[in-house]
């Protein structure tokens, strides 16, 4: 009842613009939930906050799919316009990642809903793979065109293993893998020579830097679930995660002055990976050093997750979002 009134105050003109970037709040905050997740499960944390976690992150993904399908139906080509849009396309593949991320959220309480979610989620994304890649290659394409956002339909693959292991054939979960490997390598080339020899990011795009996190943070948690082996491969995706984070934390006046949009939802998903690795690491080597990262890690990532939540929400009642750009 109360979606339905919600969707209803929402004025025609505004569904319109409803960014299909939404879904990145799902992103976010769905992987500060498996954060707790596994804060109970390695370091005995209570558990309510991750079922509070879980409840609102469900919520909201189904709340952002109603009203994103609500846009289709009502404003078809407008959804078209952002399918061929050469930086919003990328941004598709969050909707199939919010339900690999459910997928793993539920994986310890639902097992049936944490499989239905990977299934939809895993064959949603191959195709989102497919269609992204095939657009970069069809379509000309400048230099300012390309930003960290090009890594979201790439990352999500090598979340697939870590929702589906135990649901499919290992080689399924291997193939995924193998895309966002390769392909993480060979964007991050695209995008650093981007970011040394062009021009800078515009301000709203600044905060898709944290992406450079994501890949090799969520890659070495995919790596240990398919191979259980702490080798010397794994330790490079670990300190390339490590690396990346202190990097952003470094350039720190690049963010602090930047006007709210919905793309400082990139803060948040990239935090939660390197936070969920350095978790894994600790409990692989039990060295205390990484207890200490966990906790310093969650600290912060919620914290980033609370003033992100609260301005997102702020500029909600200014009606400052869902308006054409």
């Amino acid at each position: 009842m109360q979606v339905q009134e919600s969707i209803k105050s929402i004025p025609s003109n505004r569904l319109q613009f409803f960014p299909i970037m939404m879904f990145a709040t799902i992103m976010g905050l769905g992987g500060l939930t498996l954060v707790y997740e596994r804060l109970n499960a390695i370091f005995s944390f209570p558990n309510y906050l991750a079922l509070f976690m879980l409840g609102i992150s469900t919520f909201l993904f189904f709340l952002v799919l109603i009203f994103y399908i609500l846009k289709l139906i009502k404003y078809k080509d407008e959804v078209k316009k952002e399918f061929s849009h050469p930086i919003r396309v990328n941004f598709f593949a969050a909707f199939s990642i919010s339900m690999l991320i459910l997928s793993i959220d539920y994986r310890h309480y639902y097992t049936n809903v944490s499989e239905l979610f990977f299934v939809f989620g895993a064959i949603f994304h191959i195709f989102f793979t497919y269609y992204t890649i095939r657009f970069w290659i069809n379509n000309n394409l400048e230099m300012q065109h390309s930003n960290p956002a090009w890594f979201i339909p790439i990352v999500g693959n090598l979340i697939v293993p870590i929702a589906g292991k135990g649901f499919v054939d290992d080689s399924i979960l291997y193939f995924y893998f193998s895309i966002g490997i390769f392909f993480w390598i060979i964007l991050f080339s695209i995008i650093l020579n981007r970011i040394i020899f062009h021009n800078q990011f515009a301000p709203k795009f600044m905060p898709t830097l944290f992406i450079l996190i994501a890949p090799p943070s969520i890659g070495f948690i995919s790596y240990i679930k398919l191979t259980g082996s702490l080798d010397f491969f794994a330790q490079i995706l670990f300190n390339l995660g490590l690396f990346f984070t202190i990097l952003v934390f470094v350039m720190y006046k690049n963010f602090v002055k930047i006007k709210f949009f919905i793309s400082w939802w990139a803060f948040t998903f990239p935090m939660a990976a390197v936070t969920l690795s350095t978790i894994l690491m600790y409990e692989l080597t039990q060295k205390g050093i990484y207890s200490i990262f966990s906790y310093v890690l969650t600290f912060i990532t919620t914290i980033i997750v609370l003033l992100v939540a609260i301005q997102t929400i702020k500029h909600m009642m200014k009606k400052e979002i869902c308006i054409m750009e």
